[in-house]
């Protein structure tokens, strides 16, 4: 289901039954991606982040396997888009105590107005722990959990002006 107008938010809203077809979801949802493009993933512990950000990595071309960046923070992997290759940053805000310690990690500088912004591409998993870090024009992607394997994702994409 896809609800939009010209000047609100976007909202897309899928479900998922397992795993693989929270990649397949992701996989589907590199389509709208750009370079420059952040992604704000929402979801509680065990939602399906990686899952979801595993197959937009697949659907780039990303040869490696990406695991959550819990401890290293940010994951950089090497991408292409449109035949370009760029980088895909996965970052994990899950064990920052906010704003400034997202800035002090340097992630800030792949989110922000930066030409590492506009040549790649921006994860950020647990975004609602930075909520100043992430730009109003970025893609926020909630997962909801609704049983054992099933979730519903929530894509909403900020207003065209």
């Amino acid at each position: 289901m896809k609800r939009c107008t010209i000047t609100e938010s976007c909202l897309t809203e899928r479900g998922s039954s397992s795993p693989e077809e929270t990649e397949a979801l992701g996989e589907r949802f590199a389509r709208i991606l750009k370079p420059g493009s952040v992604v704000a993933l929402k979801g509680g512990l065990g939602a399906g982040k990686t899952c979801f950000t595993r197959g937009v990595a697949r659907a780039l071309g990303v040869a490696e396997n990406v695991t959550s960046p819990t401890y290293t923070i940010v994951g950089e992997y090497a991408a292409r888009l449109d035949g370009r290759a760029i980088p895909l940053y996965h970052i994990d805000a899950y064990r920052l105590s906010g704003d400034e310690d997202f800035e002090n990690t340097g992630a800030g500088e792949l989110v922000g107005q930066s030409a590492e912004r506009a040549a790649g591409i921006a994860i950020i998993e647990w975004s609602e722990r930075v909520p100043r870090s992430i730009p109003a024009e970025a893609i926020t992607v909630e997962i909801e959990i609704t049983g054992p394997e099933s979730r519903i994702l929530r894509y909403h994409e900020p207003a065209r002006h």
